[in-house]
């Protein structure tokens, strides 16, 4: 697997990740974002933003890049970087299908993205990455798998997912929503000629949204690599608006909410990478503190009580604007 260069690296953030979704495109539900982008939201500006985070994560010891098709441009801005860079062939290269951009590089459409996990979308998006990354793609994930998703029965599907793993590519699932943990379970479960299909899979899971931490322990000791994405909760773990409890630990260890709030997702035993959000290179130089931040069981248990109910916390991050 892929994720087994990362068990060799040696830099405290080997398992700290760059997640593109908020610099890919010009809109996205993460909290501060006219502050964070400014008003030039060109593509060239996203471009160059995106190489510039890119080049800091990767002298910075990160090694695990994801991307997705909806993330507008993330998947070209990748592949020019790595082209731009032949030396970073220690990378590990993930992206998702699933989801189909729709907001034509604007802000204030009215569906920023539509869902789809049809053999056929899988069929024209699988294409449509492997013409920009090629054979650098080292895993492919079905974006926002839910207990409902057709890809979890498809078999049709599971095939051509199966051949993809035949020639090298890591098939894996992310999830997303209230059901989080019956979807991971579910996609345990599924097989093609009595082999496990998926190798990985990336979930929501934070201070505040926890529901899906003993599946993702299932998943773990079934021999799943683990990707946590939205370990800031969309930035409402971040900055002055983040919890009393967390404010509090990140004062006593001296570090800022961020690092604190990605810390706690490292700390779990089946944690193997944990995504950053960042959109400027300053955010990433806080976020990846969190491979330092000193967690004890008291500070541990603080943050554990900060848990919402899940159907609270996705009603929340449902409401949350497109900025």
């Amino acid at each position: 697997m892929p994720f087994a260069r990362l068990a060799t690296a040696t830099t405290p953030t080997c398992h700290i990740g760059l997640g593109l979704a908020a610099v890919g495109r010009p809109g996205y539900i993460n909290l501060g974002r006219d502050e964070d982008l400014g008003a030039d939201r060109s593509v060239e500006a996203l471009r160059a933003r995106t190489h510039e985070l890119l080049d800091a994560a990767y002298a910075q010891g990160v090694r695990y890049f994801d991307a997705a098709r909806s993330y507008g441009r993330s998947e070209e801005f990748l592949a020019g970087w790595l082209t731009a860079r032949p030396d970073v062939g220690d990378v590990v290269v993930g992206s998702k299908w699933g989801y189909t951009y729709t907001a034509d590089w604007t802000t204030d459409a009215e569906r920023h993205e539509v869902k789809d996990h049809s053999l056929a979308t899988y069929e024209r998006q699988r294409s449509e990455t492997a013409a920009l990354l090629g054979d650098r793609l080292d895993l492919y994930q079905i974006h926002s798998v839910t207990p409902d998703s057709p890809a979890l029965t498809d078999k049709e599907l599971h095939a051509r997912l199966a051949e993809a793993a035949a020639q090298g590519v890591t098939v894996g699932f992310s999830t997303s929503g209230p059901a989080q943990a019956d979807a991971v379970r579910a996609a345990l479960a599924v097989t093609v000629d009595g082999e496990p299909l998926f190798r990985t899979v990336q979930s929501t899971y934070n201070v505040l949204e926890t529901s899906v931490g003993p599946a993702l322990a299932e998943a773990h000791d079934a021999g799943l690599t683990v990707i946590v994405k939205e370990g800031m909760a969309n930035g409402r773990l971040a900055g002055p608006g983040a919890p009393e409890a967390l404010r509090a630990v990140a004062t006593e260890t001296s570090q800022g909410c961020d690092a604190v709030a990605l810390a706690f997702v490292l700390r779990r035993p089946w944690a193997g990478v944990a995504l950053s959000g960042a959109a400027t290179t300053a955010q990433l130089a806080s976020n990846l503190h969190a491979a330092v931040v000193d967690l004890d069981e008291e500070r541990l248990a603080r943050l554990t009580s900060l848990a919402e109910e899940p159907a609270a916390y996705w009603e929340k991050r449902g409401r949350l604007p497109w900025h």
